[in-house]
Parts: structure tokens; C-alpha cells; sequence
């Protein structure tokens, strides 16, 4: 089922069957398409030709995503959740010698910092907390005054809070210091640019069920052939090694443990969906068009976002609590999940909040939807105002001066 259908129901009297279960306002897993969901009613053999040939297929189709320097990377897909391909990352291209410079301002930022000291290997973290992200300059001024640090990892776009970084400048303070960057894109590949002849790299990490609207089951590493080929070794896991999987996948077109078949083959349909909206720049359109909607919608409504408006991100947007003493949380989410809307909870320390994903099979219209059922959802909860507490407010203005 497409967007176009879905609209096409959503003013129809007829029931389907189909737009019985909510909508995910997540920032994965999401909402997908009835032709993804269709994709995975057929069994596969992980060893047959026809799924090594679409395995390779889909490594093809995500190389091309990083535009025209794609001939000097290679893209190794992982089985697992998205942070088993971060781990994987990390695990594979710092080597048991470096150090690295962790560019932390939320949960999954701190993610790669407790990924770290499992893994036993030097680090330094810049922690920006919940509302900014980290600039250029600072990282310019750590490299400078800790020369043993190797490599630089950075969150590109940071769901527990909405804020998409500059990846652009942190790029270019790393290799203006001879360093190398990690990206993590989990949340943004795929409807925010990240082209290699642009952007410097070595290696960035997604997932199946973020942007391009599959399912969860695997990871993608695209990396540097170079990178690939020096990571022989460095891996404290057998099952995340990257280097292991990217020449066994080169040498006989299957991945060295079972694969996430089902998933791959949806993978695929998400793909081909992902191409005939205009790629990278058509998906990161229409959820910046949700994000436009819905924040404005909201805001006329009192809610107030986390972030200014500079650092709003397509992907997800944190909204403050009311301070309004009729609204408590776990109630305004469930009377949302009873209108076919599931949000998903804040993940911040210095405020109560929550949060609205942009992401999916989900276009403006729906967002309107949302922004409706949120007004029908305070009055029921008999909130009068959903403005946030003054002093939340206060700190942002503070922290982003």
C-alpha cells in the first residue's frame, strides 16, 4: 500500500483491513508499505543463487547513495539491530592501539561511549548534553591538544533528542587534523545527504528499518576499501567482524552466518520505493514536509519544541511536557495509540518530553491527523494548556545563545 492509498482511505468510509494497525511515530521501526510487508510471504535459501543475488543487489543500490567516489568504498551488511552494526563499526576500524573522540549530545552518542569501555579501547568523550550539538572548533581544539587521538566518532542525526549535526564541519575539523571520522547515520541515511565527495569519511553505519522504510533485521557498514582491507585483525568479536564478513560476502556471495532473509528480500522493495520518490533528496523532502506540518501544528497547539529551530532534524522532533498538572505522559500515549497513533517516549535528563518521528510511510496529511488527534487528546485529558514549563524554556534560550 502507498502513500497515495493510504490518503485515498483516510477520507474514504470503507474499512480496510489493511489501516487497522497505527501508525509508527518512531524513529524506526516504522510504518512500512503493504508491498514491503508483501515481500516477506516468500521463503528463501540463504545459499541460492537468487538471494546471493540479491544481496548483492542491495549493496550495490546502497553504494550508489554515496554518490560518485562510491567505486572507493565497499558496503557490508550485518546481521542485527542497528547497534550490532555500530559495534561492528567501532570494533572493526579503531585499532586496539588508538583512541577516539566521541562527540556525544544524547543517548546514542553515549551508546558508543559505553560500546567503548566494553570494548577496552582509549577514548575521550565531548559531551554536549541534551540541547546542542558539537561544533567544529571544539573539535578542532581537542585534536590539537590530545595528538594520540586516531579517530572521531559522530552522531549524525540524534534521536533522543531530534538534533541533526553538523556533520559537515566535524568532517573537516577531523581531516584538517589528520584524523579519520566514524559516522554514525543510523537515523538519517537515506533522506539526508552523506556523499563521500562532499562529506569525508571513512566509514558510516545504518540500518534496514530507518529511511529507506524496511524492516528490522540487519545492519550496513559502507566503508573505505582501504579501511576494509587494514581492519583485518583489529575485531574483538567473531560474529561482528567486519573485515570477515566483507571477504567472505566478496568471495562467495553469502554472509558467513544465517541471514535475515525475509528482511533482505523487503529490503529490496524498499529500495525500489526509495528510488521512484527521487532517492535521497525525494524522502528527505517529504519528511522534512511532515516535520514543517506537524511542528507547526503542535506549536499552535502550546506544545513547544526541545531544539530551536536550526537544529530540528527530518527524522524525529522532542517536544517538551505541559506543565499543565492534567497531563501525565503515559496517558496522553495511550488515548494517541487509540486515535492509530503510537509516539514514542523522551529520552532526555534535563526535561520531561516526548517525541514525534517524521519518518515512514507517512506524508503531510497524516501529520495533520496527528496534530488533530494530539487537540482531541488534550481535551480528553482535560488539559488547558500544553505550553511547557517557563524554565525549560528559559534553558534552551540559554544553552543556544
Amino acid at each position: 500500500m502507498t502513500l497515495l492509498d493510504i490518503n485515498l482511505a483516510s477520507t474514504s468510509t470503507i474499512e480496510d483491513p489493511r489501516l487497522s494497525e497505527p501508525f509508527l511515530l518512531t524513529p524506526g521501526p516504522l510504518t512500512t508499505s503493504y508491498e514491503v510487508k508483501e515481500a516477506m510471504l516468500r521463503d528463501w535459501g540463504s545459499w541460492d543463487k537468487d538471494f546471493r543475488e540479491m544481496t548483492q543487489e542491495m549493496r550495490v543500490q546502497l553504494l550508489a547513495m554515496i554518490g560518485s567516489k562510491a567505486d572507493d568504498f565497499d558496503c557490508v551488511p550485518m546481521q542485527g539491530s542497528g547497534t550490532f552494526s555500530v559495534e561492528a563499526m567501532l570494533g572493526s576500524f579503531i585499532p586496539r592501539n588508538g583512541k577516539v573522540l566521541i562527540l556525544a549530545n544524547g543517548a546514542y552518542g553515549q551508546r558508543s561511549v559505553q560500546t567503548m569501555a566494553y570494548l577496552g579501547r582509549d577514548h575521550v568523550v565531548l559531551d554536549k548534553g541534551d540541547y546542542l550539538p558539537p561544533r567544529g572548533e571544539e573539535v578542532v581544539k581537542i585534536l590539537k591538544e590530545d595528538p594520540a587521538i586516531t579517530h572521531v566518532v559522530a552522531i549524525h542525526c540524534e534521536t533522543s533528542s531530534g538534533i541533526l549535526n553538523p556533520i559537515d564541519e566535524i568532517s573537516q575539523a577531523t581531516y584538517g587534523a589528520g584524523r579519520k571520522l566514524l559516522i554514525d547515520s543510523m537515523s538519517a541515511f537515506g533522506a539526508v545527504p552523506l556523499e563521500a565527495d562532499k562529506i569525508q569519511y571513512e566509514a558510516v553505519v545504518s540500518s534496514a528499518n530507518k529511511c529507506i522504510e524496511g524492516v528490522p533485521g540487519f545492519g550496513f557498514i559502507i566503508a573505505r576499501k582501504c579501511e576494509l582491507q587494514a581492519a583485518k585483525g583489529n575485531s574483538h568479536s567473531l560474529s561482528l567482524d567486519v573485515h570477515a564478513q566483507w571477504e567472505h560476502m566478496n568471495k562467495t556471495g553469502q554472509w558467513r552466518f544465517t541471514p535475515p532473509t525475509h528482511v533482505v528480500v523487503a529490503f529490496l522493495e524498499a529500495l525500489r520505493s526509495h528510488q521512484l520518490e527521487g532517492g535521497v533528496e525525494g524522502r528527505g523532502a517529504r519528511y522534512a514536509r511532515n516535520r514543517d506540518v506537524m511542528v507547526s501544528g503542535m506549536r499552535d497547539l502550546g506544545f513547544e519544541t526541545l531544539l530551536a529551530n536550526r537544529w530540528l532534524s527530518p527524522i524525529i522532533v522532542t517536544f517538551f511536557c505541559p506543565a499543565d498538572p492534567m497531563f501525565e505522559f503515559g496517558k496522553f500515549y495511550e488515548l494517541m495509540k487509540d486515535k492509530g497513533f503510537i509516539i514514542y517516549p523522551g529520552k532526555l535528563t534535563v526535561a520531561e518530553s516526548f517525541r514525534v518521528g517524521c519518518i515512514g510511510q507517512m506524508d503531510e496529511h497524516i501529520m495533520r491527523r496527528v496534530v488533530t488527534a494530539a487537540e482531541q487528546t488534550l481535551a480528553d485529558m482535560g488539559v488547558k494548556n500544553a505550553n511547557p514549563p517557563a524554565d525549560a524554556l528559559l534553558e534552551r534560550a540559554k544553552l543556544d545563545a
